[in-house]
């Protein structure tokens, strides 16, 4: 059995960063059937860190890591802490603009695991790829 490859991005703590760790993804992923959710999840957990968390102000920072194995691929954003409480899912009024980031990620992904503290915290998520006959979640 082959290691998982791992890929690693440190990112500045501006909007524009968002994008470009977006791009990032799917630079990697290139063909890959997750690259889509894996891409969104990205997104949407840079917008996370960046919105709630130190990493939107001065000096901060987020870093993303992609780990591609042949069944799975885990997505992981690191924030630079600031909170005291976890990452939770809300539920959002139809008309909210914001409070579904979450939500989206769990629909996305098979897995969902958050780690750290008000210093730092990197949520995982885990893709399970169907071209490699992977187990369902």
């Amino acid at each position: 059995m082959s290691s998982p490859r791992v890929w690693g991005l440190m990112c500045p703590g501006s909007l524009e960063e968002v994008a470009r760790a977006r791009h990032w993804t799917r630079d990697i992923l290139s063909g890959h059937p997750c690259a889509d959710d894996a891409e969104l999840i990205v997104g949407e957990l840079g917008a996370n860190a960046l919105v709630h968390t130190a990493s939107g102000g001065g000096a901060g920072t987020f870093h993303v890591t992609l780990s591609l194995s042949p069944q799975r691929v885990a997505v992981s954003v690191t924030d630079s802490g600031g909170q005291p409480y976890e990452p939770k899912v809300t539920e959002a009024d139809k008309d909210d603009t914001h409070g579904r980031g979450l939500s989206i990620v769990m629909t996305l992904a098979c897995r969902l695991n958050i780690t750290g503290n008000q210093h730092g915290r990197t949520v995982t998520t885990e893709l399970h790829s169907p071209a490699a006959g992977a187990t369902a979640c």
